[in-house]
């Protein structure tokens, strides 16, 4: 198969992926193509092979099954659960899963809303905004720190270094933003070991200790703890895939009704269309626009083509969720999309490395949107004219979204 450049036009690319996508999709499910890090990997743009591909354990996470490895090297921080494969993966997010419950998670609406009605009370005099820097930013930072217990002086410096790393603006200055992260998340656990247990915390009559806590000390009957390195890798994907996703898909949902105006109306008529609300925005911007590298342990065939064992493959996730196989007119921003049959988007993933912060980000999304559609009635775009401002990542997210009120 002919490699093809994935990204022949930057600029382009960052405004519209999606096109791109649509005309790689158009010629097959699976392309060979060259990266914009100058990388030949092998692309998935087919939804259904993009599904089964997520599910397919000859397919693997860590990079180590890569043809190319010789050592671990980059910028990833710990050993979290997008580096490994079962029986890792299977212990790990079992220990995860046992405290970054549906339960915790709901437990926090009340307070997620508090934190969102205070940035909405810090704005609203103002007028205008970044609605980025001003609000959909710090509602996942301060929600996801405090989940974890990052302590309130610690989470603009957090901010900094997390943005460094997604969207590095140099080799050098990633580094050093992942170097910094890894110092601080160390220090921060070893804190958090040094505490009593949450079984002696809640023997001696106190409240419940943050997920971070819990995780410091988690182990079952028949488990071993999480390691050092485990528990940095955990610590720093939860921080940064917790809050980074989550912004990006609340400034997304905000561009796409303030840019979508009858649409915006009836979710203001009618707040039974939030849920759909959230799952059209993720479907039509998903947060990051493909799953992690997999890496074939034998040759494997994906739509039609084998693609040889160790060779890199990157599944689409924004190709898949605009899929006309799957999706009718999926090049329509549509709230009134039935709810389940949006949810079949593969936003989150699918499979064991399915993401486990699904709900926490439904849940975040569907406040963060109604409390300021509410109480900013007249919230309108500063320049309706104006592209929408993506940042240059394989996150997809805005890099400002300039409005009034």
């Amino acid at each position: 198969m002919t490699l093809v450049e994935l990204v022949p036009d930057q600029d382009r690319f960052t405004a519209d992926p999606h096109s791109r996508y649509a005309e790689l999709r158009a010629q097959g499910g699976i392309h060979h193509v060259l990266l914009p890090s100058k990388e030949a990997a092998w692309l998935v743009t087919n939804a259904r092979a993009v599904r089964a591909a997520l599910a397919d354990e000859r397919l693997r996470n860590d990079v180590r099954h890569s043809a190319s490895w010789t050592h671990d090297g980059g910028y990833a921080i710990g050993r979290n659960l997008l580096q490994v494969d079962p029986p890792d993966h299977t212990r790990l997010r079992r220990l995860v899963a046992r405290e970054f419950t549906r339960h915790r998670v709901q437990a926090m609406r009340g307070r997620v809303q508090e934190m969102a009605d205070g940035l909405v009370d810090a704005l609203s005099p103002a007028g205008e905004a970044d609605l980025v820097d001003a609000y959909a930013f710090p509602l996942p930072v301060t929600v996801i720190c405090e989940l974890l217990g990052v302590p309130d002086a610690d989470r603009a410096p957090f901010r900094a270094w997390s943005a460094e790393i997604v969207a590095a603006t140099s080799h050098e200055a990633a580094s050093a933003a992942g170097l910094a992260m890894t110092a601080y998340l160390t220090d921060l656990i070893e804190a958090k070991r040094a505490l009593p247990s949450p079984a002696e915390t809640e023997a001696a009559g106190s409240a419940r200790g943050d997920l971070l806590h819990a995780l410091a000390h988690a182990a079952g009957a028949e488990e071993e703890p999480l390691t050092a390195p485990e528990l940095l890798g955990m610590a720093f994907l939860l921080l940064v895939a917790g809050h980074e996703t989550t912004a990006n898909l609340i400034s997304s949902a905000a561009n796409l009704l303030l840019r979508n105006p009858a649409q915006l109306a009836a979710l203001r008529a009618d707040w039974t269309l939030l849920e759909g609300t959230v799952e059209e925005a993720m479907r039509y911007e998903p947060p990051a626009l493909a799953a992690a590298y997999r890496y074939p342990v034998t040759d494997v065939r994906i739509a039609g083509t084998t693609v040889p064992k160790g060779e890199p493959v990157v599944l689409s996730l924004a190709a898949a969720n605009r899929d006309p196989a799957v999706f009718a007119d999926p090049d329509r921003f549509d709230i009134h999309r039935d709810p389940a049959t949006t949810r079949i988007h593969l936003s989150f993933g699918h499979g064991i490395h399915h993401c486990l912060g699904a709900p926490l980000a439904r849940m975040e999304s569907a406040i963060a949107l109604r409390t300021i559609l509410e109480r900013l009635p007249g919230l309108a775009l500063a320049d309706p004219y104006a592209p929408p401002a993506w940042r240059p990542s394989l996150l997809r997210g805005l890099d400002r979204l300039e409005v009034t009120w």
